[in-house]
């Protein structure tokens, strides 16, 4: 007999199905393609603190807090390597900018974004363009590899007993007594006492199978990577005024992402590339970091992600059922978070509560908002 269902294989599905099993729950996670598909296994694979939005600071912090040991959970370190994640100003509008929001961190308890004048900027990224004033830096922040990391969740959840059923598409889901039934585009039923909705892109339908419509916009964040150059970073830099995420491997390869935006095709699983919106990007890079100009795009593509109109996650209890909850739409800035929404979900299957407050991304805000519609 099975527990908990889990549908969807991302990161945050296969935390909760690890953060489950550890606690004795036996877990089904429900897939439609693999683990790391899609969003959870073709991101940036930034994992910041830095630029929170307020209410995710707190979840933010203590799961930075679990990157930091996470080779003591999943048994693989990630790739994960922590030089910091910093975001450049280039103006001194943008560095007041900087300081207000330090400010207002620093008022609420939070200590772990700083300015940083243009000498300490220099410093720790001295390719940077003698054009930039100084910037915000959170010096705990890092970067991790996405898919290595999704199945490292999935390894040592799957070596507790979690049971993985991948090319399993939910496609309808209702009640069976004190169940909760799930059926798939292949005809297979699965049953369980709770129902875990980590479904990404796909979750509003499954939301609204519960009875709780919400507006999800399905977007599909572009990254480029270039070929290989000689190390000159290693921290991931951003920017204040500008769509920038920007990083170095240690094989000398340099991603470039941050947010802009190719065309999403969910449905049948592909995603299309907006060549002029990575030509932006890439004179962000040019503009930056002139010893950029004489590097080559190797390739580019594009992931399959949920947006909420707020830009921060749905995570917590249905509104609308018991032994339902949810995990998703997490707006391009979710991997960060994987390992303690894991915890959350487990901490509110086995206990009802968690410590950490997720008022904030409730699904029932969006109520009014869908009922409009």
């Amino acid at each position: 007999m099975t527990d908990v269902l889990v549908i969807g294989g991302g990161l945050h599905g296969c935390s909760a199905a690890l953060h489950l099993a550890m606690r004795g729950v036996s877990v089904r996670v429900l897939e439609k393609d693999h683990a790391g598909r899609h969003a959870s296994g073709v991101n940036a694979g930034g994992v910041r603190q830095l630029g929170r939005h307020l209410a995710e600071v707190p979840l933010s912090v203590a799961s930075m807090a679990i990157w930091h040991r996470i080779a003591e959970l999943v048994d693989d370190d990630c790739g994960f390597e922590s030089h910091g994640q910093i975001r450049v100003a280039e103006t001194e509008e943008e560095l007041a900018a900087c300081r207000a929001r330090s400010d207002q961190l620093t008022a609420l308890g939070f200590t772990h974004e700083e300015v940083v004048d243009r000498a300490e900027l220099r410093r720790l990224v001295p390719a940077i363009s003698g054009h930039c004033v100084g910037a915000l830096v959170s010096r705990r922040d890092g970067a991790a590899i996405p898919y290595r990391t999704t199945f490292a969740f999935r390894r040592k959840a799957a070596s507790l007993g979690a049971r993985f059923e991948e090319g399993a598409a939910a496609v309808r889901v209702a009640r069976a007594g004190r169940n909760w039934c799930v059926e798939t585009a292949d005809d297979r039923r699965f049953e369980a006492p709770v129902l875990l909705n980590c479904a990404g892109a796909w979750a509003d339908r499954i939301a609204a199978q519960l009875g709780e419509p919400v507006p999800l916009e399905v977007i599909a964040p572009m990254l480029m990577i270039t070929h290989r150059v000689p190390p000159f970073l290693k921290p991931v830099v951003g920017a204040t005024g500008r769509t920038l995420s920007f990083k170095q491997f240690p094989n000398g390869t340099v991603l470039i992402g941050g947010g802009m935006r190719g065309r999403a095709a969910h449905d049948e699983n592909r995603t299309e590339l907006d060549f002029a919106k990575l030509a932006i990007n890439a004179r962000t890079v040019w503009d930056l970091f002139p010893i950029m100009r004489d590097a080559t795009i190797n390739r580019a593509w594009a992931g399959i992600e949920a947006r909420m109109p707020d830009d921060i996650p749905v995570i917590g209890p249905s509104g609308t059922e018991e032994g339902a909850f949810h995990a998703f739409g997490f707006s391009a800035h979710g991997f960060q978070l994987g390992p303690v929404v894991g915890r959350i979900l487990a901490d509110l299957v086995t206990a009802g509560r968690t410590d950490l407050p997720i008022d904030s991304f409730d699904i029932r805000r969006f109520r009014q908002s869908a009922a409009a519609a």
